[in-house]
């Protein structure tokens, strides 16, 4: 779902309702913030805004919360951080006891958790709108629809990490949280009419779950390189690893979203000089393409040809496979071929699984994710015929096991 037109004849929410206060960014601000949002009274409304594609990392540079009674707060923790990675802000969510509202939780939920910010119970505004089966779900979409207002999104891409902010940033920040009370009444009236509030309840206890936990390390995150696909050789793959790791360690470093020192296309593009036969990349080569033409991307070159390098001195023995082995079941298009059982119970089983969303008014990834679907139905069927139970293994939450299992149950009846 995305969001695609924008009700002009909507009047614009130009600023909060409330004086903008100085950002908090020392410990007696901090102070007086939590004791004001201590006294506050109900939900408390969170948005938090970051700088990945100018910085390395994902941290929050700026944490805006809003609480009735207590107004809206702009919470600047690089300042907090006192000669740490990260600041604490723990106390600040000792005083925040009630439900937390955010927009998209998944965002911002990892780099509140690297402050010390996570809350007991979660409402996501997007989530809601995914599960009423709305077709605008962006905050300013729902807003429009929900509150008959208009939110301007001109500073959602600046560089949240410069300091001093200005002024119009701030004002844009806080009106991120403005209304996000509000919208969750709004919403939370509808998911009662509609029966799905316990659907949401689980979904936001899973999101918080989910978003919390320390991340996975990713094997071979080079692998996630955009445009790695048109490269046809190990070799070149090998470039691409070398590059990408090199890349990230200077980036890291630098505190500078890797794009900038050069970009994934880039990447590709020197990985693609790497053909069969070629046995050696040189200084020349590189900048005789297109993409090392801007002088940024050539400043780090000496470390771009040292990794080209590497690479293509590697053994054939160490080059890096073409691809991972699978740790899913294959592409459905083989599916005829390789388990014709789990063919026939996709066949039935899967425009099943759509319709039964539409009739829900919920997007079909919401009721089950495609992954899950496709691994259950790869797998062979339960021995005892508990479908829910199988579904429950791969991490469907109860809602989704009650709705989708006896599907599951009909297809593999069919095709006993």
């Amino acid at each position: 779902m995305t969001d695609t037109t924008v009700d002009e004849s909507l009047p614009i929410l130009a600023g909060p309702a409330d004086s903008l206060r100085p950002v908090v960014d020392d410990p007696a601000a901090l102070g007086e913030c939590i004791a004001a949002l201590r006294d506050g009274t109900g939900p408390i409304s969170i948005d938090t805004e970051r700088a990945q594609t100018f910085r390395y990392s994902a941290k929050a540079y700026l944490i805006q919360v809003r609480r009735e009674g207590a107004g809206t707060w702009l919470v600047d923790p690089a300042s907090l951080e006192n000669g740490s990675p990260r600041a604490d802000l723990a106390e600040l969510t000792a005083a925040l006891d009630d439900v937390w509202v955010l927009h998209a939780a998944s965002q911002d939920l990892p780099c509140l958790t690297e402050v010390g910010m996570i809350p007991s119970e979660l409402f996501d505004t997007e989530l809601a709108g995914r599960l009423l089966g709305l077709p605008r779900v962006g905050l300013g979409a729902l807003v429009e629809e929900a509150l008959g207002v208009r939110l301007l999104k001109e500073y959602s891409a600046v560089d949240w990490s410069s300091r001093p902010l200005p002024a119009e940033w701030l004002v844009y920040a806080a009106l991120d949280v403005e209304l996000l009370g509000d919208l969750k009444q709004w919403l939370t009236t509808r998911l009662e009419a509609a029966g799905k509030d316990e659907w949401a309840r689980q979904e936001f206890a899973h999101v918080l779950t989910t978003y919390t936990a320390p991340p996975v390390p990713r094997t071979d995150p080079w692998r996630r390189t955009s445009g790695i696909h048109h490269l046809r050789s190990e070799r070149a793959l090998a470039v691409v690893a070398e590059l990408w790791a090199t890349r990230d360690i200077l980036a890291r470093s630098m505190d500078k979203a890797p794009s900038r020192l050069l970009p994934d296309r880039v990447v590709v593009e020197i990985a693609g000089l790497a053909k069969p036969g070629v046995q050696k990349i040189g200084r020349a080569d590189v900048l005789s393409l297109p993409g090392m033409r801007r002088r940024q991307y050539q400043r780090h070159l000496p470390n771009w040809l040292d990794a080209v390098g590497r690479a293509m001195s590697l053994p054939r023995a160490d080059l890096p496979p073409r691809s991972l082995p699978q740790d899913g079941p294959p592409p459905v298009r083989s599916w005829e071929a390789r388990n014709p059982e789990a063919a026939a119970r996709w066949d039935t089983a899967r425009p099943a699984v759509v319709a039964l969303a539409a009739d829900l008014s919920l997007p079909v990834e919401n009721l089950i994710t495609p992954d899950t679907l496709r691994r259950v139905l790869w797998n062979d069927p339960p021995g005892d015929g508990d479908w829910a139970d199988a579904l429950r293994t791969l991490g469907a939450r109860p809602w989704q096991t009650s709705l989708v299992a006896p599907v599951l149950t009909a297809a593999a009846g069919d095709h006993a």
